[in-house]
């Protein structure tokens, strides 16, 4: 057995959603350290340039809003003029939305729902032909669903949409694992807990003191989600096929109690 290249993704071509900050950039850059070639997608395209522009050549900017079908269906059409496949899609581009149950709106409900159960579905589909290209070359192609640890217990905030939609994002990972692994394409997600990012400001404005609710005494570090990317997309996770993998410090599975918002 030789376990020298395990985690390595030389030759890979990647799509990362959301990819120009927070957790999209985290595993952007961990799939650039480990060689594979990654395109990077947000609905803003200086802050999709200038993010390619720092992670160097491997790196590139294609910016798109996924929020609609549409949208997704054109993001697929730009990515097949630059490539003949794709070896790994990440849906990462997600919102949030937060207010009191009597005030709370029907446009936070769309827009959450969308962006955070639709989109990836639509994407997906639109990149299917792309990815039975990438797992015809000999090696598993793979899908990674960022959802959330508010998918799998309670926050103390009023985020009914959020809530919903990543539990959503979780079990239609296990019902697209299912169909798709007969193409050679696996489904997973992740689950982050408390990353510092622009939907997670508490994390990212007040890191220590969130700290204290969480198990491991620390918010999660670029390392943490770079590395459990790098895992499920890499050789190393060929045969994890529709699981969640949480990476939350412990807040989900060995929390007494506290709880926090992620």
């Amino acid at each position: 057995m030789d376990t020298t290249n395990l985690f390595r993704l030389d030759g890979r071509i990647a799509l990362v959603t959301g990819g120009s900050r927070g957790i999209g950039k985290m595993i952007a850059a961990g799939f650039i350290a480990q060689g594979a070639k990654v395109y990077i997608s947000s609905r803003k395209a200086p802050a999709c340039e200038e993010t390619a522009a720092e992670l160097g050549p491997n790196c590139i900017p294609l910016p798109m809003d996924v929020s609609t079908v549409d949208g997704c269906r054109q993001l697929a059409a730009a990515m097949a003029e630059r490539e003949e496949r794709l070896d790994i899609l990440v849906n990462n581009a997600g919102a949030a939305w937060g207010v009191p149950f009597e005030e709370f709106p029907e446009s936070g409900w769309d827009k959450v729902m969308d962006l955070n159960v639709k989109s990836p579905f639509f994407l997906t589909q639109a990149l299917h032909a792309m990815l039975k290209a990438g797992a015809a070359t000999g090696t598993v192609a793979k899908v990674i669903n960022i959802t959330s640890i508010d998918g799998l217990r309670l926050n103390p905030w009023e985020t009914y949409s959020y809530h919903a939609s990543k539990s959503a994002l979780i079990y239609l990972t296990k019902r697209i694992a299912a169909r798709l692994v007969k193409d050679g394409i696996n489904v997973t997600s992740i689950a982050p807990g408390a990353f510092a990012s622009e939907m997670n400001r508490a994390a990212r404005d007040h890191g220590d003191e969130v700290a204290k609710a969480i198990p491991a005494r620390r918010i999660g570090e670029q390392e943490d989600m770079a590395g459990t990317a790098i895992y499920l997309a890499s050789r190393a996770g060929d045969y994890v096929i529709g699981e969640t993998i949480t990476v939350d410090g412990g807040i989900v599975n060995a929390s007494l109690g506290s709880s926090i918002d992620a």
